[in-house]
């Protein structure tokens, strides 16, 4: 793969939170969030405002909760972390259009966008699955 191939395909395969805020508030409708982070609730307690959350360890028992009608943007927690990526490859071979939302829930707080707190019932022994 060249260089320009790399870079068609990057930006083909994600979304950057500016973007993402932007075209979500233009068409509602168009995107399904999902919160793909695993691990205990007390850290993963803030989330994307509207997001479903979707914990990647729960991913193939809950994908009839997926519409196949929409773009489906899933995150993580940061650059560093590849839930999310694990996460688009089951929904691509699952048949659903899907982009990761670059930089995860760490670029959307350090943008200041809008978050909303969670009561998620998870269990704290599940590590992060990074």
């Amino acid at each position: 793969m060249n260089t320009l191939d790399y870079f068609k395909a990057r930006l083909e395969a994600t979304i950057s939170p500016m973007d993402y805020l932007r075209n979500a508030q233009a068409s509602p409708k168009r995107y399904y969030l999902i919160d793909v982070r695993n691990g205990p609730e007390h850290v993963r307690s803030i989330t994307i405002k509207d997001a479903n959350i979707i914990p990647q360890q729960e991913l193939q028992e809950r994908l009839h909760e997926i519409p196949k009608d929409k773009e489906i943007i899933v995150y993580c927690w940061d650059v560093w972390c590849n839930t999310a990526a694990k996460v688009a490859v089951l929904l691509l071979e699952h048949g659903y259009k899907v982009k990761e939302l670059t930089g995860g829930i760490a670029a959307w707080r350090e943008m200041d966008f809008p978050i909303s707190e969670s009561s998620l019932d998870l269990d704290s022994s599940k590590n992060c699955g990074c």
